[in-house]
């Protein structure tokens, strides 16, 4: 991912409300069964870990910044994370509700998590010299949780990759292009052959050196390898990267967008997933300011209402371990999709889009109001076309009081739910609603 930029949660709500208009109207329809299932997980846990967590830093990043080259390319040499526990791990994600797991097996800085064959730069020269990514992925088995790995395009450390560090983009003449595409093909087939993922999630396809024909070669070489395989876009130049951009599916080189640090633009058609840190840093940093759980829990009910998914990113420390406050805000997370997850999960984004106040989910006959401003006591919004309200309650069961008219109906909000944490209401409706284009 690129250089993390402070962003305003209040901010990338307005983005997404005043952004909210030229998306995609019709119904949703994803032919592919695997990118439906990754569609309807709607929450991953995104691991972001390295050698540069040694020293704090942000990954691959801080490499001639922060840290002098030569230094950074030596961590490896200290690198021994001996309170490493997968199953901590997966057991972390397993309580915060998540679906998927996606893991940082090569970032920018070129060093690779697991014993790979093809170069020397990897976990076995460590003092830990132990697969992290295969006892990740035996634990995602264990637990039920989908594994992805995340491989980035580019490499500042391997010879053959023409640019060194992201502050310098002069190719180095000695660098062979062709022959590091070779080097990512057979590491990508071996991490197929040795774990199976259920996803790729690539990064760093905006250098110079990296093309679109070079992301659409290694797409369908992928996909030759396994077909069911589900691939970020970020193999292609073509991506929103925030809401202010609208993404031209045709041009994609990938199955689904991912806009980094913003909630997305509500998309019907196009699958696509926001990644966002549970701190500011993409890697573990001292004292990082964390994100409270309402903005969690925002960001959980801004995707979804969107029709998106959300990557919650966490980052290990040095030895191994999440720090515990993160994963204490991960359970906290995860009380609450205990709850509310039947409005999360195996949904559809609408029929409204969402805004600071509210967003909604629907599932066959069934609405779902996320009511992420509660110190309002109601909310208005237009009539569902065609459909009438039956019932309205809390996702508890309690009765919530409406009245409709021929124009809107409005809901009257509990009292005792006000200023306190997201809730969700449930409006039954007398007929399926999944069809409906999305109500502006």
């Amino acid at each position: 991912m690129k250089k993390v930029k402070k962003i305003q949660f209040l901010s990338c709500c307005f983005l997404l409300l005043l952004c909210s208009t030229n998306f995609p109207l019709q119904a949703q329809t994803i032919e592919n069964p695997r990118l439906k299932e990754f569609n309807e997980m709607r929450f991953g846990m995104f691991v972001c870990w390295n050698v540069s967590s040694l020293r704090g830093t942000e990954m691959g990043w801080s490499r001639g910044r922060q840290v002098p080259i030569s230094d950074y390319d030596s961590l490896y040499k200290e690198f021994n994370p001996v309170l490493f526990n997968a199953d901590d791990w997966v057991r972390t994600a397993k309580d915060a509700g998540v679906k998927y797991l996606v893991f940082t097996a090569k970032h920018h800085d070129g060093f690779c998590f697991w014993p790979t064959k093809y170069t020397w730069y990897n976990i076995m020269a460590t003092p830990y010299k132990k697969d992290i990514v295969g006892e990740l992925n035996k634990a995602c088995k264990k637990y039920g949780i989908e594994f992805g790995i995340y491989y980035s395009d580019l490499d500042w450390w391997h010879k053959d990759y023409p640019i060194r560090r992201p502050d310098d983009q002069t190719p180095d003449s000695r660098s062979d292009m062709n022959a590091y595409v070779k080097y990512m093909k057979n590491q990508l087939k071996e991490l197929i052959d040795l774990y199976d993922p259920f996803l790729f999630w690539f990064d760093g396809q905006w250098e110079k050196p990296w093309t679109d024909s070079i992301g659409k070669d290694i797409y369908a070489y992928l996909k030759k390898l396994n077909p069911k395989l589900v691939i970020n876009n970020r193999l292609g130049k073509e991506m929103a990267g925030d809401v202010n951009k609208k993404i031209d599916p045709a041009n994609m080189v990938g199955d689904y967008d991912t806009p980094e640090q913003v909630v997305g633009r509500m998309n019907m058609v196009t699958p696509w997933e926001s990644c966002f840190t549970i701190c500011q840093q993409w890697s573990w940093k001292p004292n990082d300011k964390m994100k409270s759980l309402k903005e969690c829990l925002n960001l959980i009910s801004q995707t979804s209402g969107g029709n998106g998914n959300l990557l919650l990113s966490v980052g290990p420390m040095m030895d191994g371990r999440i720090e515990l406050r993160q994963i204490e805000r991960m359970k906290e997370i995860g009380n609450w999709m205990k709850t509310n997850g039947a409005a999360v999960y195996g949904t559809l984004g609408g029929p409204y889009p969402p805004d600071s106040n509210l967003a909604t989910t629907r599932k066959g006959d069934k609405i779902f109001v996320h009511v992420i401003n509660t110190n309002t006591g109601h909310i208005t919004l237009k009539n569902v076309p065609g459909r009438s309200i039956k019932n309205a309650a809390l996702i508890n069961g309690k009765k919530i009081n409406f009245t409709q008219n021929n124009a809107s109906f409005s809901l009257a909000l509990p009292a005792d739910k006000k200023n306190k944490e997201e809730y969700i209401v449930v409006l039954e409706m007398d007929g399926n609603v999944e069809q409906i284009p999305v109500i502006l």
